[in-house]
């Protein structure tokens, strides 16, 4: 019998942070006990009931210790205490675990492409996976745009089918979190979060973007709590509920409009006047509004949640403004700030570039944390300021953010990293040669 702890993961249909953090525990082959809410009101009020009252999923217990969702599990991962408390902890220090000769950073699309083409050209590339296993495509439900599926395709079934693709081809995922790249050395060093020590000839960043929060009162307490930032993880535990949806680009309409299927009502609050989502999901949002499902709020900012983690979200303090940005304008007597009841709120305001394992390298970055590429005609637009080391996807898009352009981009940084590692294949090959040579009287 194993003398591995138990480990229980309570779970719900289309969560696809449930799927992550059943897969980091399938990645270090620990067997754990699924419980699925979905539809089964004893286990779910039982997860309430052990979680301290949160309705979110999935939540995790070792050894009947509540370790939390997939944040707080994720976030043991990256310190290598999640691996201690499974007893599976690595003592060895700081040795080179392997050399390989390219590392990507990052399992979204970006990335897997990336380790698709890396693959087929024989560069065996080593796949981290980061804290955001399959990037932001597995919390969509459905991806409508992506070329090659005229009926659409779940992202999260898109996600694992080139997951599987890139193994085919060569590719090695593993589980964990870049902490730094060194590149004061050849090859480059590349710690994980967990000790773990690579080496590389060739790095690409393909590390995605997290979801933003908004730093008010009421958002740490309450994350969790009737306070999110996936609706398709959690909308469907406050069934009935008046809902609040935070942002507005394409992210926000696809969020309100799924969570019609379990809302009394859908708010939307926007900053300003006009959306930033492409017209289609305009369009969709509409189509509910004038079916008396969704309202929208415009000129509008949440500045404070209210509620607590018996009892989740209560009501919200929101501010409104005719001319737009009301938070910039509180002394503005125009301004008016009221308290609107609501049992859920979902923030979908952007996200952040995942590039601070790159901070000491002399990558470039933009004042957010974007990595500044070549870019241009030709080859190697994916390089950056560090010969070797290349940028695609989020971390480099801050404009155009899909799944196809990340899939583009994935595609040149591993041409251009093939190219690269030519070069410096050839540039060893001749000194090799020049060194008998010059030993010669």
């Amino acid at each position: 019998m194993s003398d591995q702890p138990r480990v229980e993961i309570y779970t719900k249909e289309d969560c696809p942070y449930c799927e992550k953090a059943k897969d980091l525990f399938d990645s270090k082959g620990i067997e754990y006990e699924e419980y699925n809410v979905t539809g089964d009101d004893d286990r779910f009020e039982e997860m309430v009931e052990r979680a301290n009252g949160r309705k979110t999923a999935p939540e995790v217990f070792i050894d009947d210790e509540l370790i939390g969702g997939w944040d707080d599990t994720s976030a043991l991962n990256e310190t290598g205490e999640l691996d201690e408390k499974l007893g599976i902890a690595d003592d060895s220090d700081d040795e080179i675990v392997e050399h390989r000769k390219l590392i990507i950073a990052g399992t979204g699309i970006a990335g897997l492409t990336a380790a698709i083409y890396a693959g087929r050209a024989n560069n065996e590339p080593l796949v981290i996976e980061g804290d955001e296993p399959g990037g932001q495509l597995t919390l969509t439900t459905d991806v409508a745009n992506y070329p090659g599926f005229p009926e659409g395709i779940g992202g999260p079934e898109l996600v694992n089918n080139m997951k599987e693709q890139a193994k085919q081809f060569g590719a090695d995922l593993k589980n964990g979190i870049i902490e730094s790249v060194d590149d004061s050395q050849r090859p480059f060093r590349v710690e994980l979060t967990n000790g773990d020590v690579y080496t590389a000839d060739a790095v690409i960043a393909a590390s995605g973007a997290s979801a933003r929060t908004l730093d008010i009162p009421g958002e740490d307490e309450l994350m969790g709590y009737g306070l999110s930032t996936c609706a398709t993880c959690d909308g469907a535990f406050f069934r009935g509920e008046d809902m609040l949806v935070v942002g507005g680009g394409d992210a926000a309409m696809e969020e309100a409009t799924f969570l019609t299927k379990f809302a009394d009502t859908v708010y939307i609050a926007h900053r300003r006047e006009e959306f930033r989502a492409e017209d289609y999901w305009v369009d969709r949002v509409q189509e509910k509004v004038e079916e008396g499902e969704i309202e929208i709020m415009k000129n509008t900012e949440l500045i404070e949640v209210h509620g607590s983690q018996e009892e989740g979200v209560d009501y919200v303090t929101l501010v409104e403004n005719e001319k737009g940005h009301p938070t910039d304008r509180l002394d503005d007597p125009e301004t008016n700030e009221f308290e609107f009841d609501v049992g859920a709120v979902f923030l979908a305001i952007g996200h952040t570039p995942n590039t601070e394992y790159l901070e000491d390298t002399g990558v470039e970055m933009d004042d957010e944390g974007y990595l500044e590429t070549q870019g241009g005609d030709g080859g190697g637009q994916t390089e950056t300021a560090v010969p070797g080391i290349f940028g695609a996807g989020d971390v480099v898009d801050y404009h155009y953010q899909q799944a196809v352009t990340a899939a583009g981009m994935g595609s040149k940084a591993a041409l251009d990293a093939d190219e690269y590692l030519e070069d410096l294949e050839r540039a060893d090959s001749s000194a090799e040669e020049a060194e008998p040579a010059a030993a010669d009287d």
